[in-house]
């Protein structure tokens, strides 16, 4: 008896990533409504599709989950490099960010979200101001994410005093709560921004309405030494004393942390987000990830953001995680390329909590699916579909992007978003962005010149 299925990718090698790693040489995939109806390599005959995709031999997977991410700050991209973390953050992106509007940052996110899709990302979580508008652009566009307002021990732009805050992000979770694809964490800055008041308060904020709780911890030496200052512990330890460790906590960064630290957030559940680029550029260290894996953590991938990295594609990201531990541990076998890929896919959506609906291919979950064209002289021959994805694809071989069962992007044109519309909108921006900083802070070229 024939299905009726709403869309058949067909003629691929099917990479589940899966808890049994299940893969189909020349698989194919029903996606019924926003759901996977079927995965298989035979049978095909039996499925009535109303849409079908042919991968032409290439690769069929889950849709990459970017676990860390300011997306805004695509419109900040080279603004500012080549400086020390702290210099960056006070120096020039703090006072332009003081600068910001609503406006602004759904402008900017709609550019990250377009540079997201085309490079294989189906899932984001973000860490910004004016977060209702980056979730209102990720609706607009079909792109899932977890989303939250950072929140500090000073004034927003967006939600005015400190006081305001908690109150702002509990609106934030109220109001997209039931949401198919947008979903809302609570994301104080990070422990040297925060008071141990306003932490506790973000955290029993997120343990009433069971959301996430996101921060950036251990970043820099610099940080760790400002903790140990006022507090006489690290940044893991300071979050422990204040009872804020848990299974809903993201720790992103965590590059400056002791293996004491590692047990300890492995004895709580903590989920971690590496992010290698950012930290590399910003000469921050590096995290000691392998460790973190050998003692039970769940670790995602993410870019962070554009004035940091500079770019928003995961692949490079993949690439990237892989070597630098490497060459730093001078180990060729350490984050092999297997599990690179578990970090950008299945990982990233463990640590966001979203891995009963994303991040594997798998019938009952949500249908985000990206199709990579492998007919490539960077990809020819194919010994190892994994290795190839870490170590020779880009984001320019992702074909065909499906996100929540609806296609996203079909032959690299994307479907719900006017490119050349959302860089015009980016290159309106950047104007204000140079007034900014030609009223503000200078950047300094190479010869010691200033220039805005």
């Amino acid at each position: 008896m024939m299905q009726d299925v709403d869309m058949i990718i067909k003629n691929g090698t099917v990479l589940t990533m899966d808890s049994k790693n299940s893969l189909f040489e020349n698989g194919f995939l029903c996606v019924k409504g926003d759901t996977i109806a079927h995965i298989g390599d035979r049978f095909i005959e039996q499925f009535n599709p109303l849409k079908t995709i042919d991968a032409k031999g290439g690769l069929i997977l889950p849709g990459l989950v970017n676990a860390h991410t300011h997306a805004a700050m695509s419109l900040f991209r080279g603004l500012a490099d080549d400086l020390p973390l702290m210099e960056w953050l006070n120096g020039y992106i703090f006072p332009v960010e003081s600068q910001m509007d609503a406006d602004f940052v759904y402008a900017g996110t709609l550019l990250a979200i377009a540079e997201m899709i085309l490079s294989g990302t189906t899932t984001f979580c973000d860490m910004y101001l004016f977060e209702e508008e980056v979730a209102k652009a990720a609706k607009r566009t079909g792109m899932r994410c977890l989303v939250g307002e950072v929140i500090y021990d000073f004034p927003s732009p967006n939600y005015g005093p400190v006081e305001n805050a908690i109150e702002y992000s509990e609106g934030l979770i109220r109001k997209w709560r039931d949401d198919p694809i947008v979903s809302i964490a609570v994301e104080p800055h990070s422990p040297y921004t925060c008071s141990p008041k306003l932490l506790t308060m973000a955290n029993e904020l997120a343990l009433k309405y069971e959301v996430p709780l996101i921060i950036h911890v251990a970043e820099t030496k610099t940080e760790v030494n400002e903790i140990m200052g006022k507090y006489g512990k690290t940044p893991i330890e300071h979050l422990d004393s204040l009872k804020i460790l848990g299974p809903h906590l993201i720790a992103d960064h965590c590059v400056c942390i002791e293996p004491s630290d590692i047990t300890t957030m492995a004895i709580h559940g903590v989920k971690v987000v590496h992010n290698p680029e950012s930290n590399m550029k910003l000469a921050a260290g590096i995290a000691p990830v392998p460790e973190m894996l050998a003692a039970g953590l769940i670790v995602g991938l993410g870019t962070d953001g554009c004035a940091s990295n500079n770019n928003l594609d995961l692949f490079m990201e993949m690439d990237m995680a892989a070597k630098i531990h490497k060459v730093h541990s001078m180990d060729p076998t350490v984050m092999d390329a297997f599990s690179v890929l578990q970090m950008a896919t299945i990982g990233g959506a463990t640590v966001l909590g979203l891995e009963d609906i994303t991040g594997s291919l798998e019938v009952g979950k949500k249908a985000d699916i990206i199709v990579i064209d492998t007919y490539q002289p960077h990809l020819v021959p194919m010994y190892n579909p994994f290795s190839h994805l870490v170590y020779a694809a880009n984001g320019n071989d992702v074909r065909h992007t499906i996100i929540n069962g609806r296609l996203i992007m079909e032959d690299r044109s994307l479907l719900t978003l006017d490119l050349n519309e959302v860089i015009a909108n980016a290159e309106g921006k950047a104007v204000k962005v140079r007034s900014w900083i030609s009223n503000g802070p200078h950047i300094k070229n190479e010869n010691g010149q200033t220039h805005a």
